[in-house]
């Protein structure tokens, strides 16, 4: 498979945050270098074990800290990924710094992620800017990336969301999240590890507003590969 590429947002190296979700996921997207997970600590403590929590996170490390705002694509006929690099520099040079309210750690169905506990129109309008503005850039789906997509049970206009943009969760259906786990069947198991990651990331003062400055572009090398952090591009409007 050819590289793929997509448009992320990432917290800024320093942050709080970046670090906390780095952390947890035991992996550096921006140094593509493994990271010490941070000890569990809390009533969750006791459901998971280093070995778990190594499996828990092995999906979301694979793509690296990040929410997604354009999601990750193949490079369509004729395009190349200084191009898509320079797109994103010409894209970013009109986006205006805005925070993202009342960011932490909660459920979203069976997984845990940073989520905004409070709507943030900045940011639906930031992902959806992104998923058009970076559309030339797309190959379109294969057929196994179409049957994984419809394996998924999604809604009809999630099927048309698809069919046209290669992906069901965008404009309305898009909802902001950094994911931290991958899915927990057992709600209370859930639950009580989302109070002790809320718990984990107060305390490291990766909570509450998120500033939002900037896109990222992530590159998936060959198939399997870990994303990795190519170019964090800031705003300048």
């Amino acid at each position: 498979m050819a590289a793929r590429y997509a448009i992320y947002f990432a917290p800024a190296p320093d942050s709080p945050f970046w670090r906390f979700g780095s952390a947890w996921l035991g992996r550096d997207a921006a140094l593509d270098t493994p990271l010490p997970r941070p000890k569990l600590e809390g009533d969750a403590s006791a459901d998971w074990d280093d070995v778990a929590l190594e499996a828990l996170t092995a999906s979301p490390r694979n793509y690296g800290f990040h929410a997604t705002l354009k999601p990750p694509f193949r490079l369509s006929e004729g395009q190349a990924v200084e191009g898509l690099i320079q797109a994103a520099e010409s894209f970013a040079r009109a986006q205006k710094p805005f925070g993202c309210p009342s960011v932490n750690a909660a459920a979203l169905g069976r997984f845990i992620a940073f989520r905004m506990l409070e709507p943030c129109q900045a940011m639906t309008d930031l992902a959806a800017a992104c998923v058009r503005a970076f559309e030339p850039f797309r190959a379109p789906l294969n057929a196994a990336e179409l049957a994984r997509r419809h394996a998924a049970g999604l809604t009809p206009r999630q099927t048309a969301l698809t069919a046209e943009w290669g992906y069901p969760y965008v404009f309305e259906e898009f909802r902001f999240h950094m994911t931290l786990t991958g899915a927990i069947t057992d709600n209370a198991v859930r639950e009580r590890l989302a109070a002790s990651l809320r718990a984990m990331a107060e305390a490291e003062g990766a909570s509450g507003v998120m500033r939002a400055d900037a896109i990222a572009v992530y590159e998936q090398p060959a198939s399997g590969a870990p994303f990795r952090l190519l170019r964090r591009i800031p705003f300048h409007a």
